[in-house]
């Protein structure tokens, strides 16, 4: 039974034992949840020292600023253009499948709709971007703000490379303490497949299988579509760089299925990172460009906000104007980079969005509440898998990819290493 030692075996296995459970014994919910918010919160713990210390290391031992430069804009603009590109294919295919047609709206404003509007409502849009400036360095470690470390973290290792010489010791230091974490974060991923029943566990017990029948027109709109984005349209992105996402998909498995019982990509985070750097990806591009893809690339977040908002169109019959769904996706571009890769935090974006929109009424969030959660582990999925596939890119656009590490690590082929030339001995 070799084959039960293997991670990614006992995570589905963890997720299997999360259904039944959850399924048969209900009540057993809140239990689960808080064995799933336990293993999450050890996750996040080595989070913000891990993408501080990898930025670090990677842009000293790097040692060329104009690159970091470089990957840092070449990111964005990659991040705004496929962003944009799951924008549009979710508002198309919502359109053309119509999962709303039918359903009736409840016209409840639930305790929790009325909570989530309210903080919907706080959300300043501005001061999201101004806030990636902290300003207490020790606040924003202990709140796990990634962007804020990740902006500290460059100005960090742009201070340490002008000491020179004389900062070599305290370079050896940090990478010192990031291979201890590395090494703790080893140690909780042994227990990625409990993390994985217990979020699945209390899904299945809180919500049970009945709104999947409700929603379910939708639900399989969400994930088809959330198909076809990464295995057509990242997919022929990979291609034109030469990386097949079938190979990267395997790589990185087990992630995706953590992701699939803890419902957040935010649960391997570090562990992603770790695995691109052992693919051959330069520590500085890998540092750069994850951390900010949780805040700016979340393509799964943003087709689901998308196909949300003309799902409640369709559900209240308005007829929403080419004009208005174009007003839709300016709106989304910018609200759909406050959607952190935690989970929740999607439905609270989509709230703020229908709030600027003044069209569609927030009581219609009440159909969703039930069926978010489900919907939630596709969202986190395909947030993980576009971001692992954008890093690859840049990598290899910037020269920064080993690729006959990536080859035999990733690709698992073996390299012919170039023969030595003979010796001649003189005569």
């Amino acid at each position: 039974m070799k084959f039960l030692k293997i991670l990614y075996v006992q995570v589905i296995l963890g997720i299997v034992a999360g259904v039944l459970v959850g399924w048969l014994y209900p009540s057993f919910a809140p239990t689960a949840k808080l064995i799933s918010e336990t293993f999450i919160n050890m996750i996040r713990m080595v989070i913000t020292p891990v993408i501080f210390l990898t930025i670090v290391v990677g842009i000293v031992g790097a040692g060329d600023m104009k690159k970091v430069g470089r990957v840092g804009v070449k990111s964005l603009i990659y991040f705004e253009v496929v962003t944009t590109l799951a924008l549009v294919i979710g508002l198309i295919t919502a359109n053309l499948i119509k999962p709303g047609k039918g359903v009736k709206p409840t016209g409840e404003a639930s305790r929790q709709i009325t909570e989530i509007s309210e903080q919907a409502s706080k959300m300043n849009w501005g001061k999201f971007f101004s806030d990636i400036v902290p300003s207490n360095i020790i606040d924003a470690f202990a709140k796990g703000d990634i962007l804020q470390v990740l902006f500290f973290s460059v100005l960090f290792a742009i201070g340490l490379k002008m000491l020179g010489s004389s900062g070599k010791g305290l370079l050896t230091t940090l990478e010192n303490i990031n291979k201890v974490l590395f090494n703790i974060l080893k140690l909780i991923m042994r227990l990625s497949p409990i993390g994985a029943f217990g979020g699945m566990a209390f899904t299945i017990g809180k919500f049970g299988f009945a709104t999947l029948i409700a929603l379910g027109k939708l639900m399989l709109t969400f994930y088809l579509t959330g198909v076809f984005f990464i295995f057509v349209v990242l997919n022929l992105i990979g291609r034109y760089y030469g990386i097949s996402v079938w190979k990267l998909l395997g790589y990185i498995k087990e992630e995706i299925l953590i992701v699939l019982g803890a419902s957040s990509s935010e649960s391997v985070l570090p562990s992603v990172m770790k695995k691109l750097t052992d693919a051959g990806c330069e520590k500085e591009v890998v540092g750069l460009v994850i951390p900010t893809g949780y805040s700016f690339n979340l393509d799964g977040t943003t087709i689901y906000l998308s196909m949300a908002i003309i799902f409640l169109a369709q559900v209240f019959n308005i007829d929403m104007s080419l004009g208005q769904q174009l007003t839709v996706i300016g709106i989304l571009l910018l609200t759909s980079k406050g959607a952190a890769g935690v989970t929740g935090s999607g439905f609270i974006v989509l709230a703020s969005t229908l709030t600027a929109l003044k069209v569609i009424p927030l009581s219609g969030l009440g159909l969703l509440i039930g069926v978010d959660r489900f919907m939630s582990e596709g969202r986190a999925i395909i947030n993980i898998i576009g971001n692992t596939i954008a890093t690859v890119i840049i990598a290899k656009s910037e020269k920064a990819l080993n690729m006959d590490t990536y080859k035999m690590v990733v690709e698992k082929k073996t390299i012919q290493l170039p023969a030595e030339a003979p010796i001649v001995k003189a005569v």
